[in-house]
Protein backbone atom coordinates (compact mmCIF):
# COMPACT_ATOMS: atom_id res chain seq x y z
CA UNK A 1 0.00 0.00 0.00
CA UNK A 2 1.56 3.43 -1.16
CA UNK A 3 1.11 6.05 1.56
CA UNK A 4 -0.13 9.51 0.45
CA UNK A 5 2.15 12.14 2.42
CA UNK A 6 1.45 16.08 2.08
CA UNK A 7 4.73 18.05 1.51
CA UNK A 8 4.29 21.83 2.93
CA UNK A 9 5.10 24.34 0.00
CA UNK A 10 5.11 27.65 1.82
CA UNK A 11 7.56 29.47 -0.42
CA UNK A 12 11.17 28.53 1.49
CA UNK A 13 11.49 25.26 2.88
CA UNK A 14 13.83 22.51 1.86
CA UNK A 15 11.25 20.55 -0.45
CA UNK A 16 13.74 18.97 -3.25
CA UNK A 17 15.80 16.76 -1.12
CA UNK A 18 13.32 16.07 1.16
CA UNK A 19 10.81 15.12 -1.78
CA UNK A 20 13.45 12.76 -3.09
CA UNK A 21 14.18 10.74 -0.02
CA UNK A 22 10.40 10.23 0.67
CA UNK A 23 10.04 9.01 -2.91
CA UNK A 24 12.58 7.04 -2.67
CA UNK A 25 11.60 5.03 0.31
CA UNK A 26 8.04 4.49 -1.76
CA UNK A 27 5.79 7.09 -0.37
CA UNK A 28 3.43 9.18 -2.75
CA UNK A 29 4.14 12.59 -2.25
CA UNK A 30 1.75 15.50 -2.71
CA UNK A 31 3.47 19.02 -2.44
CA UNK A 32 0.67 21.26 -1.20
CA UNK A 33 0.73 24.92 -1.01
CA UNK A 34 -2.85 25.07 0.67
CA UNK A 35 -5.24 23.37 3.30
CA UNK A 36 -7.00 21.34 1.04
CA UNK A 37 -3.70 19.61 -0.50
CA UNK A 38 -4.08 17.74 3.56
CA UNK A 39 -7.29 16.51 2.53
CA UNK A 40 -7.05 12.57 2.32
CA UNK A 41 -3.40 12.39 3.27
CA UNK A 42 -2.06 9.55 5.37
CA UNK A 43 0.77 12.28 6.64
CA UNK A 44 2.03 15.81 6.95
CA UNK A 45 5.95 17.18 6.77
CA UNK A 46 6.47 20.36 7.27
CA UNK A 47 10.35 21.30 6.59
CA UNK A 48 11.92 23.96 7.01
CA UNK A 49 14.97 26.43 5.78
CA UNK A 50 14.77 30.17 6.25
CA UNK A 51 13.45 32.53 8.97
CA UNK A 52 10.78 31.50 11.84
CA UNK A 53 8.46 34.36 10.84
CA UNK A 54 8.69 33.74 7.14
CA UNK A 55 7.49 30.03 7.72
CA UNK A 56 4.61 31.36 9.82
CA UNK A 57 3.49 34.22 8.04
CA UNK A 58 3.65 31.99 4.94
CA UNK A 59 1.75 29.82 6.70
CA UNK A 60 -0.77 31.53 7.69
CA UNK A 61 -1.03 33.37 4.38
CA UNK A 62 -1.91 30.13 2.90
CA UNK A 63 -4.45 29.12 5.18
CA UNK A 64 -2.22 26.35 6.14
CA UNK A 65 -1.71 27.10 10.35
CA UNK A 66 -5.33 25.97 11.22
CA UNK A 67 -5.00 23.18 8.51
CA UNK A 68 -1.66 21.72 10.22
CA UNK A 69 -3.34 22.01 13.98
CA UNK A 70 -6.46 20.06 12.64
CA UNK A 71 -4.72 17.59 11.10
CA UNK A 72 -2.57 16.62 14.26
CA UNK A 73 -5.89 16.65 15.97
CA UNK A 74 -6.70 13.74 13.81
CA UNK A 75 -4.37 11.76 15.00
CA UNK A 76 -2.50 11.32 12.26
CA UNK A 77 1.44 11.09 11.69
CA UNK A 78 3.39 14.77 11.26
CA UNK A 79 6.83 15.30 11.27
CA UNK A 80 8.36 18.83 11.86
CA UNK A 81 11.63 19.56 10.45
CA UNK A 82 14.11 22.26 11.74
CA UNK A 83 12.28 25.64 11.06
CA UNK A 84 8.70 23.22 10.64
CA UNK A 85 9.87 22.09 13.94
CA UNK A 86 10.33 25.41 15.92
CA UNK A 87 7.05 26.23 14.47
CA UNK A 88 5.14 23.97 16.55
CA UNK A 89 6.09 26.16 19.61
CA UNK A 90 4.92 29.66 20.76
CA UNK A 91 7.43 32.57 19.95
CA UNK A 92 11.23 32.72 18.38
CA UNK A 93 13.76 34.93 19.68
CA UNK A 94 14.78 35.23 16.24
CA UNK A 95 14.89 38.82 14.86
CA UNK A 96 12.48 40.25 17.37
CA UNK A 97 10.08 37.79 15.94
CA UNK A 98 6.96 39.31 15.91
CA UNK A 99 4.60 36.03 14.56
CA UNK A 100 3.09 33.35 16.63
CA UNK A 101 4.20 29.89 16.59
CA UNK A 102 1.26 26.94 16.10
CA UNK A 103 1.43 27.14 19.91
CA UNK A 104 0.93 23.37 19.52
CA UNK A 105 3.69 23.02 22.70
CA UNK A 106 4.65 25.06 25.28
CA UNK A 107 7.87 26.82 24.56
CA UNK A 108 9.92 29.70 23.02
CA UNK A 109 12.41 29.15 20.28
CA UNK A 110 16.00 30.68 21.91
CA UNK A 111 19.39 31.20 20.32
CA UNK A 112 22.52 29.27 21.14
CA UNK A 113 24.37 31.22 23.84
CA UNK A 114 28.10 32.37 22.96
CA UNK A 115 30.97 29.40 24.02
CA UNK A 116 34.56 29.37 24.07
CA UNK A 117 34.77 26.97 20.44
CA UNK A 118 31.29 27.39 19.90
CA UNK A 119 30.36 28.52 16.66
CA UNK A 120 26.92 29.97 15.39
CA UNK A 121 25.20 28.37 14.01
CA UNK A 122 25.39 25.01 14.05
CA UNK A 123 26.47 23.78 10.60
CA UNK A 124 27.76 19.85 10.35
CA UNK A 125 27.25 17.09 11.86
CA UNK A 126 26.32 16.07 15.71
CA UNK A 127 25.14 13.08 18.28
CA UNK A 128 21.51 12.63 18.88
CA UNK A 129 20.77 10.95 22.06
CA UNK A 130 17.56 9.36 22.54
CA UNK A 131 16.58 10.35 25.81
CA UNK A 132 12.93 8.69 25.34
CA UNK A 133 13.09 5.09 24.79
CA UNK A 134 10.85 3.54 22.37
CA UNK A 135 10.27 6.43 20.41
CA UNK A 136 9.30 5.41 16.58
CA UNK A 137 11.35 8.02 14.98
CA UNK A 138 14.41 5.80 16.27
CA UNK A 139 13.28 2.72 15.35
CA UNK A 140 16.84 0.91 13.97
CA UNK A 141 19.01 3.70 14.88
CA UNK A 142 21.77 2.99 17.30
CA UNK A 143 21.67 5.45 20.06
CA UNK A 144 24.13 8.49 19.60
CA UNK A 145 23.96 8.40 15.72
CA UNK A 146 25.45 11.71 13.88
CA UNK A 147 22.67 14.03 12.08
CA UNK A 148 23.40 16.99 9.95
CA UNK A 149 21.97 20.29 11.48
CA UNK A 150 21.85 23.86 10.27
CA UNK A 151 20.64 26.31 12.92
CA UNK A 152 21.53 28.91 15.36
CA UNK A 153 17.96 28.89 17.05
CA UNK A 154 16.52 25.60 19.06
CA UNK A 155 12.98 25.28 21.03
CA UNK A 156 13.32 24.56 24.56
CA UNK A 157 10.05 22.70 25.20
CA UNK A 158 7.84 23.73 28.77
CA UNK A 159 6.83 20.18 28.94
CA UNK A 160 10.17 17.94 29.23
CA UNK A 161 8.17 14.57 28.32
CA UNK A 162 7.90 15.47 25.10
CA UNK A 163 11.76 15.06 24.17
CA UNK A 164 13.07 12.35 22.29
CA UNK A 165 16.22 13.20 21.46
CA UNK A 166 19.16 15.98 23.20
CA UNK A 167 22.33 16.90 21.33
CA UNK A 168 25.36 19.23 22.83
CA UNK A 169 26.28 22.18 21.52
CA UNK A 170 28.19 23.99 24.11
CA UNK A 171 24.29 23.58 25.94
CA UNK A 172 22.35 20.90 25.69
CA UNK A 173 19.14 21.12 23.08
CA UNK A 174 15.95 19.06 22.44
CA UNK A 175 16.96 18.15 19.19
CA UNK A 176 13.97 15.51 18.80
CA UNK A 177 10.45 15.67 20.37
CA UNK A 178 7.36 13.08 20.16
CA UNK A 179 3.61 13.50 21.89
CA UNK A 180 1.41 11.14 20.11
CA UNK A 181 1.24 11.38 16.83
CA UNK A 182 3.59 14.38 16.63
CA UNK A 183 7.28 14.32 15.33
CA UNK A 184 10.05 17.07 14.63
CA UNK A 185 13.52 17.11 14.53
CA UNK A 186 15.81 20.27 14.64
CA UNK A 187 18.11 18.46 12.37
CA UNK A 188 18.02 17.89 8.48
CA UNK A 189 17.03 14.00 8.31
CA UNK A 190 16.73 14.38 4.07
CA UNK A 191 20.56 15.41 4.75
CA UNK A 192 22.06 12.92 7.20
CA UNK A 193 22.52 9.97 5.27
CA UNK A 194 21.71 6.04 6.67
CA UNK A 195 20.76 7.17 9.82
CA UNK A 196 18.12 9.95 8.42
CA UNK A 197 16.69 7.65 5.72
CA UNK A 198 16.07 5.15 8.41
CA UNK A 199 14.27 7.70 10.12
CA UNK A 200 12.13 9.19 7.11
CA UNK A 201 11.63 5.38 6.81
CA UNK A 202 10.46 4.70 9.93
CA UNK A 203 7.88 7.97 9.47
CA UNK A 204 6.41 6.48 5.92
CA UNK A 205 5.66 3.79 8.01
CA UNK A 206 3.95 5.39 10.66
CA UNK A 207 2.06 6.42 7.87
CA UNK A 208 0.83 2.94 6.54
CA UNK A 209 2.94 2.42 3.23
CA UNK A 210 6.42 2.61 1.47
CA UNK A 211 8.47 -0.07 0.44
CA UNK A 212 10.65 -1.95 3.46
Amino acid sequence: MTAVIALIDYGSGNLRSVHKALQYLGAEVRLTRDAEGLRGARAVVLPGVGAFDDCLNALQRQGLLAACREFMASGRPFLGICVGYQALFERSEEFDSCAAGMNVFGGRVVRFQPAPGIKIPQIGWNQVRQSRPGCPLFRGIPDSSYFYFVHSYFPKPVDGSIVAGETRHGETFASAIWADNVYATQFHPEKSQQAGLQLLRNFVELAGGGRF
